[in-house]
């Protein structure tokens, strides 16, 4: 997208917040986003990040804050982060027999002034029925980190590329973060600060 960024990761208690069984996925997702946007802004109000903050930061800056959230979707579940690597390969073994979707959210704040913009962004992944759980113990002796991603999906991984059969939607989208939402919820955030200004 060629902007420049910086990297601030802040960890919260996912599975602590939304549920899970009633919540829709696109709801899931903006409360994870939003939920890790406030405890972020948080700990650099509170002085917390300056050691993972650019120089020169200050809270006169004008700074646009980023994060999102992202669930996979499967046979009406909502599936996250796999516990275990049977359940990675029981994930994986249900997508050879109908799609998964992904579902993002992104959420962009601008500080100083806390207006924010969010939006939602889906893809659904049809996987050849070649694909079984066999693909995550192949993944793991390479070391990718399939523990760590929503519905243990690593499509970019050319191991698992060669089970794809199309994609509706965008890969980055599947991969956890639209470029086209974020390019659209700049448009939005620079609107309502031209709204706010006047």
């Amino acid at each position: 997208m060629n902007i420049p960024y910086h990297k601030i990761v802040r960890e919260i208690d996912e599975r602590g917040l939304g549920d899970r069984s009633k919540d829709k996925p696109r709801d899931l997702v903006l409360i994870l986003a939003k939920a890790k946007m406030d405890h972020l802004i948080n700990e650099m109000q509170a002085g917390n990040c300056n050691d993972d903050l650019p120089s020169g930061f200050t809270s006169a800056n004008e700074w646009v804050v980023l994060t999102g959230d992202q669930v996979v979707t499967h046979a009406g579940n909502i599936l996250e982060k796999p516990d275990s690597v049977a359940q990675a390969k029981q994930f994986v073994t249900g997508y050879a027999r109908s799609p998964c979707s992904t579902v993002g959210s992104c959420v962009l704040t601008h500080l100083p002034s806390g207006i924010q913009v969010s939006g939602v962004d889906t893809a659904t992944i049809h996987f050849k029925p070649t694909i079984t759980g066999d693909i995550i113990d192949n993944l793991l002796k390479e070391d990718a980190p399939v523990l760590s991603c929503a519905g243990g999906l690593m499509i970019e991984h050319p191991l698992t590329r060669e089970h794809i059969d199309r994609i509706e939607g965008t890969e980055d989208s599947v991969m956890g973060l639209s470029k086209d939402l974020v390019i659209r919820l700049l448009g939005d955030l620079r609107q309502k600060l031209i709204e706010n200004a006047k």
